[in-house]
């Protein structure tokens, strides 16, 4: 199935997400022959009752202005994602939210089940779009794509993609929902970390070739020893050896009492994200 409909999350408060992220995420959905909405919220700030009246201040005053502050924000990052999307002929909808902080996440994954693949920008230790990104792959059910800020690429190509390969559920899950990606793309990297884990069976990587051949497909087949890296590090190493444009990958972690509880890969990879293709 090819992917035609995008949602691209936008943070608004406490700070926006970098203009340069809403050009890349317009970049990938006319790079995947794909439209693209994009959701912001417009956030209020909840505090108890028992803070209020010890507080010395005015505190409603305050939470009226930081409500306000992200209200402009996503009135501004909502006109500037429109105006570039319709100029590259890929603009579907824009969606404003009003809700509580605690409840953007719940929202973001109400729409994200409705796409074909969710957008989540994500600046290097930006906790709060980490948090977003975290419930969206988790809870969508759906393919999500992390575009880290810190490396923006306006330019998005589909040129070099790496695979992430372990023989895994959450690994077959992914290659599985890029497919699309990956018959796109000029160059397919399968990339296998060996001395870090064991793997179920040697043929995989092989197999994989032959089965992504079949779609059209071909690949070359990395395996790489960890060499005392955590496997984190070392697919961050080799896709910047390879000059990679997205890395495929499956997200280990499951919810528990609502906080996340990540595989090492997943946690290293959001913390210092390439362009990053998750299924879970």
């Amino acid at each position: 199935m090819a992917f035609k409909d995008l949602l691209l999350a936008l943070t608004t408060y406490p700070d926006p997400i970098a203009a340069s992220a809403l050009d890349e995420a317009v970049a990938v959905s006319a790079a995947l022959g794909a439209r693209i909405s994009a959701i912001a919220c417009q956030v209020k700030i909840q505090v108890p009752g028992s803070v209020l009246g010890h507080a010395v201040g005015d505190i409603p005053a305050m939470i009226g202005a930081e409500a306000k502050k992200s209200a402009m924000n996503a009135e501004k990052l909502l006109a500037a994602f429109e105006d570039g999307a319709q100029r590259s002929g890929v603009f579907q909808e824009r969606i404003l939210e009003k809700c509580l902080t605690s409840e953007v996440p719940g929202i973001l994954v109400d729409y994200a089940r409705l796409r074909d693949l969710t957008i989540v920008p994500v600046q290097e230790r930006d906790h709060v779009g980490s948090w977003y990104a975290e419930s969206i792959i988790f809870g969508s059910g759906l393919p999500t794509m992390i575009l880290p800020e810190a490396r923006p690429r306006p330019d998005f190509a589909l040129n070099t993609v790496i695979v992430a390969w372990d023989f895994g559920r959450p690994a077959a899950r992914a290659v599985a929902d890029a497919l699309p990606i990956l018959e796109k793309s000029k160059r397919v990297f399968v990339l296998t970390v060996t001395s870090e884990k064991v793997i179920d069976t040697k043929r995989s990587g092989a197999e994989l070739a032959k089965h992504l051949a079949r779609h059209g497909v071909n690949v070359i087949l990395d395996v790489v020893d960890a060499g005392g890296r955590s496997i984190g590090e070392a697919i961050e190493s080799h896709v910047a050896s390879r000059n990679g444009d997205l890395l495929v990958m499956g997200a280990y972690g499951h919810s528990r009492l609502r906080e996340f509880i990540l595989g090492g890969a997943t946690r290293s990879m959001l913390a210092r994200p390439p362009v990053l293709f998750f299924s879970h």
